[in-house]
């Protein structure tokens, strides 16, 4: 059924304005109630009739051919859309804001309409999130997150997660805190390094590397009166093996499981094996490297396991004789105690902390990681070995004197750091053999020591471990064709049983030995003179860092002492300017000119308060002064003087 087409005057007459008006408008059904169910204008002027019960039948419509809207009506469909319609439609634009069409009497129920299954429209959430495939999903998830659920259930591994990194990483070799060779920090793993036995932390190594010096093969040639930064400070080597002993000082395992004792926290394992070795006192034991609560420094604390004290005079043996001996190639004993804080009854003795050390037996039998034996090592060469002999004697010497004996020499025993090697386990045998029923006279274990000795010194000249002594005659044999006949000759006077009648003493093995004590000694004495020259050098840098402490306190200060702009404001000023000339002055383009053997003359002209005249020009040259080092340096300690009154004084003072 085709829709009737109305007129936009027409309708705008019927439905619109009340002051319309018709001839027969009072019979005529207005068209708001036909529409709308009402209409607006009912009382207020529309003379059409609003009553559809009294509406006659012939006037129900406009026109005899038009019918009456109701929800049975079609929807309205255009006029240009119809084939039998010729002509243009009559809608005005104002038919667009009309009101939209609400049937009466409709109900609660609205038709469903149907929407088009059309799979060209994009549907964002029928996508599904990116999911890696080829990937192998285990049944658990990690507690660290390397592994993340996605939200259609699916798991993907992290690879920056900590888990991940460990297993893309090359396995790390053994670390040894006492090493002083890094090598196993250049080797697999060289990026990080994870100490064996010790938990599954990944731990950085230390950064000493402040500065590195050039290589010699790239450094250029220079003129003799030319120097580079790095000559006027301690050598690399030297400053690099200071800085590791200064961070193996400091170092820290957390979550480590050992306890605090009374006075001793932030115990740390030394040991390089985690297997339990009780072959030398009879006890598994342990080293451990502990803070004193007291003083605060570090010291290392060798633990006898699983040892019962029964008579304590023994440990006042140690607090008494033992600690009275302090000499260069042993290990100082302060005291022993008895714990409980490890689980079971322990015995606790604690020596001197030397960090970076060694023991002389992984010196120089360091175990192959690929087969777990021994390696074959070089020959070592008789200037060392006898450089030992020399510092066992010396350490002999003290302890027999005080009417001791060492007893535990073995290489495992004895700590070896820049060819300086000390003993380490002395007065644990006197403890725990203090009250053995076939305890031994003083004057039996000092010969004792002799023969130990002699073995220790034969296993490095066969490099064989002692252990592993068959037939001493054969292995003294074997060192004659690679070392002197008196070096065997001393072997065999420390080994073999002395005559009857007469006794081994040490005086009488230096008096053997003196060629070598001397040739040690003088060793030793230019040693200590090189140490001596890089700390001459040391000592300048301390004088100067003193210099760059008050500059620096003085220089740029605002309201100070009651003055405004207190820096800038009398003789002040010409150590802002002095700073200015030795720090940054600029070449002839107006770049910076960074020499370090300039702030070095200045500062320590400055220091040693030099007659010397220098050119201070302000950086706008509008003000030059001419001024000698002497004054500079009594200008700046009277304005620091100036601070020091108006401060507090500190408890460590305030003058430098």
């Amino acid at each position: 059924m085709a829709a009737t087409r109305y007129n936009s005057g027409d309708l705008r007459r019927q439905v619109g304005s009340p002051r319309a008006k018709n001839r027969d408008t009072k019979e005529t059904l207005c068209r708001n109630v036909v529409i709308y169910g009402h209409c607006r204008w009912e009382d207020s002027g529309c003379t059409f009739n609003h009553d559809q019960n009294k509406a006659s039948g012939s006037q129900t419509d406009l026109n005899s051919n038009r019918r009456v809207f109701n929800v049975e009506s079609p929807s309205f469909t255009p006029a240009n859309q119809q084939q039998s319609a010729g002509k243009k439609s009559t809608f005005s634009s104002q038919a667009a804001s009309a009101a939209p069409f609400t049937p009466r009497g409709v109900g609660t129920s609205t038709p469903t309409l149907q929407q088009a299954n059309d799979s060209t429209i994009f549907n964002p959430a029928a996508i599904r999130e990116f999911t890696p495939q080829n990937y192998d999903v285990g049944n658990t998830i990690s507690q660290n997150g390397a592994q993340h659920v996605t939200q259609d259930g699916g798991l993907y591994s992290d690879p920056f997660s900590i888990s991940s990194l460990g297993q893309t990483m090359p396995p790390a070799g053994q670390y040894n805190p006492y090493a002083n060779d890094p090598n196993n920090l250049a080797g697999a793993g060289a990026g990080l390094y994870q100490p064996a036995g010790f938990g599954n932390g990944l731990v950085h190594p230390p950064n000493y590397h402040l500065y590195q010096p050039p290589s010699e093969l790239y450094r250029p040639s220079l003129q003799p009166y030319q120097r580079t930064t790095y000559d006027f400070f301690i050598p690399k080597d030297r400053r690099e093996n200071l800085q590791k002993k200064l961070f193996h000082m400091q170092q820290l395992l957390p979550n480590s499981g050992l306890p605090n004792l009374d006075r001793w926290h932030s115990l740390f394992p030394l040991d390089t094996k985690a297997t339990r070795n009780s072959t030398c006192f009879g006890y598994p034991s342990w080293m451990y490297k502990a803070q004193n609560n007291k003083n605060g420094r570090h010291f290392a604390l060798r633990r006898i396991e699983g040892y019962r004290l029964t008579n304590e005079k023994a440990i006042l043996n140690v607090t008494k004789e033992w600690k009275k001996i302090i000499n260069a190639n042993i290990v100082t004993v302060h005291e022993a105690f008895t714990t409980e804080f490890f689980g079971d009854s322990s015995l606790i003795f604690v020596y001197d902390f030397h960090p970076l050390s060694e023991t002389l037996y992984d010196h120089h039998f360091p175990p192959n990681n690929s087969h777990n034996r021994l390696r074959n090592t070089n020959k070592i060469p008789e200037n060392v070995l006898w450089s030992y002999v020399c510092q066992i004697a010396n350490a002999l010497l003290a302890i027999h004197n005080a009417k001791l004996a060492a007893r535990c020499l073995e290489l495992s025993k004895i700590i070896w750091e820049n060819n300086r090697i000390r003993l380490a386990a002395c007065s644990i045998l006197d403890v725990l053999h203090h009250d053995s029923p076939n305890r031994k006279t003083i004057e039996e274990l000092q010969q004792e020591d002799f023969v130990k000795f002699g073995r220790i010194i034969l296993a490095l000249a066969t490099n064989t471990p002692t252990l592993n002594f068959n037939n001493i005659d054969a292995a003294l044999a074997t060192i004659v064709p690679r070392y002197s006949t008196q070096l065997r000759g001393v072997l065999e006077w420390l080994i073999k049983p002395s005559a009857p009648g007469e006794t081994k003493t040490v005086e009488t093995l230096l008096g053997g030995i003196t060629t070598h004590l001397a040739n040690f000694a003088n060793f030793v004495m230019q040693e200590s003179d090189e140490k001596e020259f890089h700390l001459m050098r040391e000592l300048e840098n301390g004088r100067i860092a003193r210099l760059m402490f008050k500059l620096s306190v003085v220089n740029e200060r605002g309201d100070s002492c009651g003055v405004h702009n207190w820096s800038e404001t009398g003789e002040r000023l010409l150590l802002k300017l002095f700073r200015d000339y030795v720090f940054h002055q600029v070449d002839a383009d107006g770049k910076a000119r960074l020499d370090t053997n300039h702030y070095l003359n200045c500062l320590s002209k400055l220091d040693a308060s030099s007659e010397e005249q220098i050119l201070l020009t302000s950086r706008d040259n509008a003000t030059v002064f001419v001024v000698s080092y002497r004054s500079i340096r009594q200008m700046l300690d009277r304005a620091y003087g100036e601070l020091g009154k108006e401060s507090k004084p500190s408890a460590t003072g305030a003058t430098m």
